[in-house]
């Protein structure tokens, strides 16, 4: 079998991360990558908007340490991307960032529901018992079409996070999913399969097969992400992702690299 790309790795610099880059990349080689990718989260214009993203002032930082891995492992493809927030009003802030670097990709994300709630933060478990959990899923899909319908992002990471700590929908949230899978198709934007979700509450993928089957259906392209906060953890349940991509019907995914997409074979 061989192993698709890794396409959400951290680094440090998202203050919740441990590992160097370089350490991230001989994990990679250890396992028979060929391709990863580097997407830490990126700033906000406040650098203490939250406590789990680099600072504006650090991604200079950032985009060297890879250059430099790359430089000591050239037998690995190593891209370099970055993982950013959709928060209606901030997408000038999206379009600066974007700017800053000839990035190989961008992975769009909803962790808030509003400005204040990051509903995947531990420290913030409490605020599910004050809402109502379909509701919660509802505002989160809500900014999952809002991100498809941006059309900026080349794929939006980890579909359905609001399950990561065990809470799920009592409503089915099927068809509202499938407008923002319709959404993301119209706008040529790719979903990705994150494993990240096994070592999670809800121990499961995201996205679930129900949702990643409608996926398919809807012709929604996919990528591969670990969602890796450390070296160990690199293309961790790789094969249990592409188990789960075949059994909804898929045979390819996408790599980048500087923004152009090419077909891959899954095998």
């Amino acid at each position: 079998m061989i192993l698709p790309a890794d396409y959400h790795i951290h680094t440090p610099l998202c203050r919740h991360a441990v590992g160097e880059p370089e350490e991230y990349a001989q994990k990679a080689i250890s396992i028979g990558l060929n391709e990863i990718g580097f997407s830490d989260h990126s700033p906000m214009p406040e650098d203490d908007f939250d406590d789990w993203r680099m600072r504006f002032s650090e991604v200079e930082g950032y985009i060297e340490s890879v250059i430099n891995t790359r430089k000591k492992f050239p037998e690995l493809n190593i891209r370099l991307g970055l993982e950013i927030d959709f928060i209606p009003g901030y997408e000038a802030w999206i379009k600066k960032i974007a700017s800053l670097y000839q990035w190989d990709y961008l992975i769009g994300s909803v962790h808030y529901v509003d400005n204040r709630w990051d509903i995947d933060n531990p420290k913030k478990l409490d605020e599910w018992k004050r809402h109502n959990v379909t509701e919660v899923w509802m505002c989160y899909i809500h900014r999952l079409i809002q991100t498809a319908k941006y059309g900026f992002f080349d794929t939006i990471g980890h579909i359905d996070l609001a399950k990561k700590f065990g809470f799920f929908p009592e409503d089915d949230c099927s068809d509202l999913f499938r407008e923002f899978l319709k959404t993301a198709h119209q706008n040529n934007v790719l979903i990705e399969i994150n494993t990240a979700g096994l070592r999670k509450e809800c121990k499961e993928i995201y996205p679930s097969k129900q949702i990643l089957s409608m996926a398919y259906q809807e012709g929604v392209e996919i990528t591969f992400g670990s969602d890796a906060h450390s070296p160990e953890e690199v293309g961790m349940n790789f094969k249990e992702a592409i188990e789960l991509a075949k059994k909804c019907g898929y045979k390819n995914y996408y790599v980048f690299a500087s923004r152009k997409r090419k077909k891959m074979e899954l095998v």
